[in-house]
């Protein structure tokens, strides 16, 4: 059993809450710009003292609405301003923060609010509002942010007293529960994870004695767009508060992209889709310019790697350098000013990068740090830093934590960042530790000097009829790296053979129908079974199967007629695959792949 362990840079006090931050900051920097608010085509600052102001006001609302030392409060939202300002809130009001996405059913909601018995909720708009159908009893009222709930708290708590906050806040303790964190739940009823302020603090005080951490310096600049209800942004923008920058928020990934130029952030922190669309958004952009632009860009996309991948082995040559120089001219700058021009470097969760990928940024200048962790574990537990990275590795413990695997290969974890367990599941609470371990149900190993490579997923594994394990995870993960492909599923639990669902990038798809002579009009749907899409999904499946053995090699694919999305249920809002939804939904393509 291997073990490795990273030694704090940092206490965590009894006393001591993550709130706390927001009147410090208010009382020493008090014109500090915290938060840029969009304002049309402008961002309005918001300073600390400003910020402060709101939280109290809010909090003292809160707790005019008869909000308890313990209560739990839902928060359904995009990500916004509005949603740090009430996370920060319902702490300073006592209670924990219950988020749910803000792309969640009816059913969820009722589930979520029935299981925490939240007794106020905040939503973000009336289609959302909308959504509130036959819940609980236990929610006694439902606020509305753009049905000015910002306002009609701070008007309802004018009457509490500063005494009556200040004792709210003191009566927090770091064990105690800050936010119920609900599980995605791709199979079964999601699960309540219990994050403390402890976890939160622990996770926040590691980003930031990390090298990473520079990032959350006064004076730099962050844009938060992942779904704060996932807490991985949450963490990060917690831990960017803390530090000082200043930070802005974005929900629309259709115009993420001029976001970018617009407030031009030193960071960009997303999960593995967001880069390669990044990346595949460049590609495009070159293809469409004709055969030299898109020979321009391969070319600066080899050098990329080549270059990234010396660094790990000695440096770059001469002729490497020349050549790295030539791609920055044609290449690299234009995508770095895509990015905002002042981005340092990226951080990528939630899902596998692959990397090619991770060496292709890495190459153009804008290297990006992938970290590993869960909701469990209040956000990564792990992370490549600058200074300390192993591209293909999510990076060594952060500060205060330990990793170990187990002897079946599994992942656990320990250390501060480690939730207290599932909220009124002792059951599921038991099951989930081994010895005071974490057990993550994922699979990896650690190298001689602590890094974590994630191989797999237990519950994902794969054993074929032959009795073959096969993890489907690093298959899907090259398929889906070249750009025709958006999606792939890796099937055959129990079967003779390994097989894979594939769908095709829609953006991409209309370059490819020019380039191979087929009607502009033609849909995936039509195309799904043609001879010239076939033979090049092919070479992207035979990439794939090099990787691993004749056994293991993926014997059949189907194209579906359409791209998987979070609309249609087949994906969380983190973008990663509910893989029991698509291979219920789609047993018939499954099943023709297997006909005798």
């Amino acid at each position: 059993m291997r073990e490795y362990t990273t030694p704090a840079q940092f206490t965590v006090g009894d006393h001591e809450s993550v709130v706390r931050t927001v009147f410090t900051h208010a009382e020493k920097t008090p014109h500090r710009v915290m938060y840029s608010r969009p304002e049309g085509e402008d961002w309005v600052a918001v300073t600390a003292r400003q910020f402060a102001e709101q939280v109290s006001g809010v909090a003292k609302g809160l707790i005019a609405a008869g909000v308890q030392p313990g209560d739990r409060v839902a928060l359904l939202s995009a990500t916004r301003y509005e949603w740090a300002l009430f996370d920060y809130a319902i702490w300073a009001a006592g209670a924990a923060t219950v988020p749910i996405y803000d792309s969640s059913s009816t059913e969820q909601i009722r589930w979520i609010l029935q299981d925490s018995e939240a007794g106020i909720a905040v939503v973000e708009t009336a289609r959302h509002e909308a959504l509130f159908v036959d819940m609980p009893d236990t929610l006694r009222r439902t606020l509305r942010i753009d049905g000015g709930a910002v306002d009609t708290l701070i008007a309802e708590g004018a009457a509490v007293d500063d005494a009556t906050l200040q004792a709210r806040l003191d009566g927090i303790r770091a064990d105690d529960l800050a936010s119920l964190v609900y599980t995605s739940g791709t199979t079964g009823r999601p699960k309540g994870c219990m994050l403390t302020h402890r976890n939160f603090y622990s996770e926040v005080r590691g980003i930031l004695t990390a090298s990473i951490g520079e990032v959350a310096k006064p004076g730099s600049r962050v844009l938060t767009f992942l779904p704060l209800a996932h807490v991985l942004a949450r963490a990060v923008s917690l831990a960017v508060f803390e530090g000082g920058a200043a930070q802005a928020h974005w929900s629309d990934f259709g115009t993420i992209s001029a976001q970018f130029e617009r407030y031009a952030p030193n960071t960009i922190l997303g999960v593995p889709r967001v880069f390669e669309k990044v990346r595949d958004a460049a590609a495009r952009k070159a293809a469409a310019g004709g055969r030299f632009n898109a020979a321009i860009f391969a070319f600066a996309e080899e050098t990329a790697i080549a270059y990234s991948e010396s660094l790990d082995h000695g440096g770059p040559s001469f002729a490497l350098k020349a050549k790295r120089n030539m791609a920055d001219k044609l290449v690299y700058a234009k995508l770095r000013q895509a990015m905002g021009g002042e981005c340092w470097f990226a951080i990528s969760g939630g899902g596998a990068l692959s990397p090619r990928l991770g060496h292709f940024f890495r190459g153009v200048g804008v290297p990006i740090y992938e970290g590993y962790g869960l909701t469990e574990s209040t956000a990564a537990h792990s992370v490549n830093v600058p200074g300390a990275q192993k591209i293909g590795t999510v990076g060594q413990p952060m500060g205060g934590n330990s990793t170990r695997i187990a002897d079946d290969g599994e992942i656990e974890l320990r250390g501060g960042v480690v939730f207290r367990g599932y909220w009124r599941n002792e059951k599921a609470t038991a099951e989930a530790f081994h010895d005071g371990w974490f057990r993550t149900g994922d699979l990896g190993e650690i190298d001689d000097d602590g890094y974590v490579r994630i191989t797999g997923r237990k519950k994902d594994l794969i054993i074929t009829a032959g009795g073959k394990n096969v993890s489907p995870g690093p298959l899907e993960d090259r398929m889906r790296s070249h750009t025709l492909v958006s999606q792939a599923v890796v099937v055959g639990d129990g079967r003779s053979y390994i097989t894979a669902l594939l769908t095709v990038d829609p953006e991409v798809l209309d370059n490819w129908k020019a380039e191979n002579g087929k009607p502009p009009t033609a849909t995936i749907a039509d195309l799904r079974r043609d001879p010239a899409l076939h033979d090049a999904l092919q070479s992207i499946v035979d990439d794939a199967n090099s990787m691993v053995s004749h056994a293991e090699a993926i014997k059949k694919f189907v194209v579906l007629d359409r791209d998987l999305t979070e609309e249609t249920g087949e994906l969380t809002p983190t973008l990663k695959i509910k893989r029991n939804v698509v291979t219920e939904r789609f047993a018939a393509d499954i099943e023709s792949m297997y006909a005798k």
